[in-house]
């Protein structure tokens, strides 16, 4: 299962170096590797947008690594496992709005 995130921001170039740092961190945390692709950015309106894709087994590992930080969100699955991804951006430093496109 390929989970893919929008991902909007009004700061694209400071936060697209963020969230990549910040994903990189969670992958060593999770000891997963190339398990992220950023695509590529579209602006409107003072926004850019772009797709996050997180590939199945940094899914799981996220899922498996920090369950029960994401069983503490209220919601289905997907909605959980999305407030947790924002949480964690925004604690890394990056303010961004987070919209699930596929999971």
């Amino acid at each position: 299962m390929t989970t893919i995130i929008q991902i909007g921001t009004t700061n694209y170039e400071d936060d697209i170096i963020s969230i990549k740092i910040a994903l990189s961190h969670l992958q060593t945390t999770c000891e997963v590797q190339d398990g992220f692709e950023v695509g590529q950015p579209v602006s409107k309106f003072g926004w850019t947008f772009f797709p996050l894709l997180i590939k199945p087994h940094f899914h799981y590992g996220i899922e498996q690594k920090f369950a029960d930080m994401i069983q503490k969100y209220k919601g289905k699955n997907e909605e959980k496992f999305l407030k947790f991804m924002s949480d964690f951006f925004e604690a890394k430093g990056s303010k961004v709005s987070l919209k699930l496109i596929e999971s």
